[in-house]
């Protein structure tokens, strides 16, 4: 029996999770590594394996009411991660606030270009959350689903419940914003700086 469940997909493992609960857990292996990944990116590891927790169980109190038609449980998960953030907001925004004030060390033998460089990189650090915590809650959930988690506008919709029209606005203003909050240099790329960050 569960050897079978592992080859169906999100939807019918969630269906048939109702009448047999243990079967869940093939949800929680297929997704638990990205969703707790995101959730690392956005509050820090240390309260990332809390929340993926909540996220699981939340998800699992909540799969009578999964649209079966979604055969990928990918964005309702990201969707549940992102509400779970949200309840836990003031420690989002001091993480992001502490991440801009942090200074890595630098070696005592590097090379002045090494420290130039490091110096700039530290600068646009700080900067990018800086920026990244002056964001709406709803800008900032869009870009980093997106950003971070590489889901597409239609994904991103799901996971927040929104239209897409929504999340395109919500992306172009937040580019803008910390575009704008970077002195506005064309060839850096937001995504590519949240990558680094």
């Amino acid at each position: 029996m569960a050897a079978d469940v592992g080859t169906l997909t999100d939807a019918a493992v969630i269906q048939r999770s109702v009448r047999d609960p243990e079967s869940f857990a093939v949800i929680f292996d297929r997704h638990a590594s990205s969703i707790h990944r995101y959730l690392a990116r956005r509050i820090g590891a240390g309260m990332a394996d809390d929340l993926v927790a909540e996220t699981f169980l939340a998800a699992f109190r909540r799969r009578e009411r999964f649209d079966t038609a979604c055969p990928d449980a990918r964005a309702w998960l990201y969707g549940i991660a992102t509400n779970t953030v949200s309840q836990h907001r003031r420690e989002e925004e001091r993480a992001y606030r502490l991440r801009q004030a942090y200074v890595p060390a630098t070696s005592e033998a590097s090379h002045a270009d090494r420290v130039a460089t490091v110096v700039t990189a530290q600068s646009v650090r700080r900067t990018l959350f800086g920026a990244l915590a002056e964001l709406s809650t709803g800008d900032r959930d869009v870009l980093l689903l997106i950003a971070w988690e590489e889901l597409t506008y239609d994904e991103a919709a799901a996971a927040l419940g929104i239209p897409v029209g929504t999340v395109r606005s919500r992306l172009h203003r937040a580019r803008k914003l910390l575009r704008d909050a970077l002195g506005g240099d064309p060839t850096i790329t937001i995504e590519e700086a949240l990558s680094n960050g």
